[in-house]
């Protein structure tokens, strides 16, 4: 029976473990430096933090141009002082980036407004812009899970988007 009891609770805290390494949290701010050698970015938010992440091979970037990956203060066309939107995990104490939107100059394009709804299981936010237009967004899976937390109808929020086929797509929002 001990057996048992002590097997269900390994099990038990096995999968808590692995699914709290699963979350993905997201950052925005300005790329402050690149290291190529230990493979990591750092990114400086607006009140001054600085997020050391790490990135692989299999680190999606988006927004930036791939052939300007050779010159030594960018990686995968973010150089230092690129707007970027930093999707990672957390394992042990290390952050490791799964996706880097770059904002800005053939990136993500942003804008601000009210929320005027947001459907999470639908994936859609719809804000209010400050001209008076209502704008929709459809929600990537991040979006979905990581932006926006603790936004409700009437906050104000930053939008990171992109455009395909005439429709926005929001990668990433947040509460200023």
């Amino acid at each position: 029976m001990k057996h048992i009891v002590g097997m269900v609770l390994a099990l038990s805290l096995a999968s808590t473990a692995y699914a709290s390494e699963d979350v993905v949290t997201a950052v925005h701010g300005s790329v402050e430096k690149i290291d190529s050698t230990s493979k990591t970015i750092v990114v400086k938010t607006d009140d001054g933090a600085r997020h050391v992440v790490h990135f692989t091979d299999r680190t999606a970037v988006h927004g930036a141009d791939a052939g300007e990956n050779a010159t030594k203060d960018s990686w995968h066309g973010l150089k230092v002082g690129s707007e970027a939107v930093v999707h990672y995990t957390t394992r042990g104490t290390e952050d490791s980036a799964v996706e880097i939107d770059k904002v800005g100059d053939g990136g993500l394009k942003a804008t601000e407004g009210a929320v005027k709804g947001i459907d999470r299981g639908g994936k859609v936010l719809v804000i209010g812009a400050k001209d008076g237009s209502v704008e929709t967004f459809r929600l990537t899976e991040h979006a979905t899970k990581d932006g926006g937390k603790g936004a409700v109808k009437g906050a104000k929020v930053t939008v990171f988007y992109s455009e395909t086929a005439g429709k926005k797509i929001a990668h990433f929002f947040a509460t200023p």
